[in-house]
């Protein structure tokens, strides 16, 4: 065994502090940096020092190491039962120290058999040796795998969040990201299936959307929650978080992808949604809300604004309709039993807001036997596919199921509604509209060279690239795009003529209604233009007539401000 790396055993032995103590004059800070510092070649066993006092036996303190270290005991028992300062005073241990003795010469175990030391002076009592263990070739698993309670620190731990094992990133086990998959169907029958986290809201949903499909984002795209074994649809909010809005739905029920550019229309033109003789406060009688505190009322949650009027409901489990006054509160929807009576006697509630949502009714008038086109519904979030716990309505006309149906959204969702509006307005600040005219200086023909603005068979092509027009798509189905994108003043589509090949149909929603203009083709000097007022103003392309009509009104009742639009996904 070699001497280098065994200083501390040669001062700790018994029998070298003995000789050390009879020969030496040296303090034992003196020996340890004259006599043990030093390299290993210096102090293997084939190298003597020279000293006049302190000549020390190195092959007796070698031999007497060695059997020393064979003594060591193979047990964790007689582990426990060395002694401080490295002797052992166990039966056992001198037992077998005297057995090994038996095996070498007279003069060794003479002088193994020393008395003990004596205790160490004062100042040295604070130093700890480290002392020989025997080290067992198997362990314990479980030992391992749990903490031994001499391991914690003795100090109060001033953060116990970061080291208790659900709170610390080391200690804790690794989480896998809590992603779902949503499938969102665009107008054209396409879907696309993306991953997202539970917490990513409606608005993000969109974002992320209209980058992969590489659209315009203009803010007025939407999630549509659509169910079309009930008939109904309605506009996901954009603070709703969709993992959330999923689990309420059905299996045969699903996401679209669509642009709803009256979702905030009411905060920029609220007269146009709340007619005068249909807002009150409640618990008044006759009291009017003024116009100018109109989106105030219904913001703040201390004001009690209403919406009353009449309203037809659905008798369950029949297809008769009664015709009821209403009164829309911030605790409910309620009807009175007794004409026009607002008196909490004579209330009866018909649904609450919030375990509730509103949706438009798609399926048509037919199918419930409702009175009028103008129907909506409220369902409760709880019901997926049972009809019967369904709140069939249906307004007298357009403008009061808007009133209905707006009001419905600001009385629940309050003040979130206009954080919603304000979002996509401070992100916008000073970039331009999608919908705004588009300034051209020069058209690319197919090869991508500039062309003169002259009669070309691509004058007549070239309006199919653009969003705003649908092709050969009926008259109906013109309508159904205009309602579901939000019947706002300025929402237009441009398709082909069903009744002229050669012309167009421009279809634009005004104040609510509906109507169709065509566009036809005129002819001058062997150039064909096209006019929506029989020649007064023409124009090369469809391009140039669009344009013209986002800056003038013209023969139009407004100017083209959102175009109709159907993405492919």
């Amino acid at each position: 065994m070699a001497l280098a790396g065994c200083p501390d055993y040669f001062l700790r032995h018994s029998n070298y502090q003995e000789r050390m103590e009879r020969t030496s004059s040296h303090r034992p800070e003196e020996l340890i940096v004259s006599g043990f510092q030093r390299t290993a070649s210096q102090a293997s066993p084939h190298h003597h020092a020279a000293s006049t006092d302190d000549d020390v036996d190195l092959e007796q303190l070698v031999n007497d190491m060695n059997s020393s270290v064979e003594s060591v005991p193979s047990t964790q028992a007689e582990t426990a039962l060395l002694l401080n300062n490295g002797h052992m005073h166990t039966s056992h241990h001198q037992h077998h120290h005297h057995h090994h003795a038996a095996h070498l010469g007279h003069g060794q175990v003479h002088r193994r058999h020393t008395p003990p030391l004596r205790p160490s002076p004062p100042a040295r009592e604070g130093l700890k040796h480290s002392q020989p263990m025997h080290i067992q070739a198997v362990r314990c698993l479980k030992e391992e795998q749990h903490l031994r309670p001499a391991s914690l620190p003795a100090i109060p731990n001033p953060f116990p969040e970061l080291c208790s094992p659900a709170g610390s990133p080391i200690l804790s086990p690794i989480q896998t990201s809590d992603s779902h998959i949503v499938k969102v169907w665009s107008e054209d029958g396409a879907g696309k299936v993306v991953e997202i986290p539970a917490d990513m809201t409606a608005r993000d949903v969109c974002q992320l959307l209209v980058y992969k499909s590489h659209c315009v984002d203009d803010n007025a795209w939407t999630l549509v929650e659509h169910h079309p074994v009930l008939g109904l649809e309605r506009c996901v909010e954009d603070h709703e978080l969709v993992v959330q809005v999923q689990a309420s739905m059905s299996s045969d029920s699903k996401f679209l992808f669509r642009k709803n550019y009256a979702k905030y229309e009411f905060f920029r033109n609220p007269l146009n949604f709340f007619p005068e003789h249909m807002v009150a406060l409640c618990h008044e009688s006759d009291c009017s809300i003024p116009q100018s505190q109109l989106l105030q009322n219904f913001l703040n949650s201390s004001s009690c604004p209403e919406i009353q009027g009449y309203l037809y409901v659905k008798e369950p489990g029949r297809k008769s309709w009664k015709k009821l006054y209403m009164f829309l509160r911030r605790s409910g929807l309620y009807y009175s039993t007794k004409g026009t009576s607002k008196e909490p006697r004579h209330l009866q509630l018909l649904s609450d807001l919030e375990d509730s949502n509103i949706y438009s009714i798609i399926t048509g008038r037919k199918l419930h036997n409702a009175p009028a086109d103008f129907q909506f519904c409220i369902k409760p979030n709880k019901a997926r596919s049972d009809c019967k716990e369904l709140k069939m309505l249906c307004a007298e006309d357009e403008q009061s199921r808007t009133c209905w149906m707006t009001a419905f959204r600001l009385l629940k969702y309050g003040i979130v509604l206009y954080q919603n509006y304000n979002v996509p307005l401070q992100r916008k600040a000073n970039n331009s509209s999608f919908s705004g005219p588009v300034k051209r200086t020069h058209r690319m023909n197919v090869l991508g060279s500039p062309s003169p603005l002259h009669p070309s068979s691509m004058n007549t092509v070239i309006h199919r690239t653009q969003v705003w027009f649908h092709g050969r798509i009926m008259r109906e189905e013109a309508h159904k795009m205009i309602i579901q994108q939000g019947q706002v003043d300025g929402l237009f589509l441009l398709r082909d003529s069903q009744s002229n090949p050669k012309a167009f149909v421009l279809t634009l929603c005004h104040h609510q209604k509906i109507k169709h203009f065509q566009i036809l083709p005129v002819e001058e000097d062997g150039q064909v233009f096209f006019s929506l007022d029989d020649g007064a103003t023409k124009f090369t392309d469809l391009i140039h007539l669009v344009e013209f009509y986002q800056l003038n009104r013209g023969v139009l009742p407004c100017k083209l401000k959102h175009p109709c639009t159907a993405v492919a996904l």
